[in-house]
């Protein structure tokens, strides 16, 4: 059986350096082709190289040192490059672009067009595929996670409740709208943290960790951050609320309040462009 990972990165030794780029040692595959392109500075035989492998136009494989998108078993958001007769090809980094088959493809994919994917091997015929049938591919297994933990969330699609999300890279969560304090796009990965895994295995996902928007902790952090930054901020209670998420990771409603307490208790000054730190402090 190879030892070689079809669509993932693999740590080979140089074996020998020819004209068109470097061959490494692919064990019982024989040598792969690093072309000269990707051939890093100074490289020489006995070097280990960290490379992705995948096929070239030829179905033989080859050796990269560019960093695809997305990897074998990993989703993504991907922009279909062209289309032809037999599927549609995206753009994943790589010189070969990634090809779609129509019968994995749930609407005929348009030129330009965005569309989240899951990338495997075809049993068939062992070339690196995408299919946009996304559901199945997530695992039907009950998550095992607790109230809180923190997990990667890959946003997959808008619907009237709120966000669905890919929960690290295998299981089906959703982000509803009252969760959402600033805007999130399709494709972007997010931390997020467990709300509640529902019996039939979907978990609810907030991205704000229970505890943060508590006046008292985010106080803190907040007068803490102002020291950081020479003892002023350029934020206000009109600020913008994603400006606010983006750098503080809480909702307006909290930062305000936030805001409020230590401005009760002489820690800040408020003034119409700034927030700063009382002289005294």
């Amino acid at each position: 059986m190879s030892h070689i990972k079809l669509g993932k990165y693999n740590r080979l030794e140089v074996v020998k350096e020819v004209d068109f780029g470097l061959y490494l040692d692919g064990d019982e595959d024989g040598e792969i082709l690093l072309p000269k392109r990707y051939v890093p500075e100074d490289c020489k035989p006995g070097d280990m190289l960290n490379v992705f492998i995948y096929l070239d136009m030829d179905e033989r494989l080859v050796a990269t040192t560019l960093q695809p998108y997305v990897q074998v078993g990993e989703f993504a958001c991907l922009e279909v490059a062209w289309v032809n007769e037999y599927g549609a090809f995206l753009n994943w980094g790589l010189m070969k672009d990634l090809f779609v088959p129509f019968r994995e493809q749930k609407a005929k994919m348009q030129q330009g067009g965005r569309y989240m994917v899951h990338v495997h091997l075809d049993d068939e015929s062992y070339r690196i595929v995408a299919s946009a049938k996304v559901e199945r591919y997530l695992s039907k297994e009950k998550p095992v996670y607790r109230c809180g933990d923190e997990v990667d969330a890959l946003v997959w699609q808008r619907t009237d409740l709120g966000y669905k999300v890919i929960v690290d890279n295998r299981f089906n969560g959703m982000i509803f709208h009252n969760e959402i304090f600033a805007q999130i796009e399709l494709g972007m990965h997010y931390r997020a943290y467990v709300k509640h895994v529902r019996e039939d295995g979907k978990i609810d996902l907030e991205l704000q960790r229970r505890g943060l928007g508590k006046v008292d902790d985010f106080s803190g952090i907040l007068l803490q951050y102002i020291k950081d930054h020479e003892g002023c901020i350029p934020f206000t209670d009109k600020s913008d609320a994603e400006l606010i998420y983006d750098t503080f990771h809480v909702s307006k409603k909290t930062f305000k309040k936030a805001v409020g307490d230590l401005y009760k208790k002489h820690l800040i000054q408020l003034t119409p462009q700034d927030i700063r730190l009382t002289e005294e402090k």
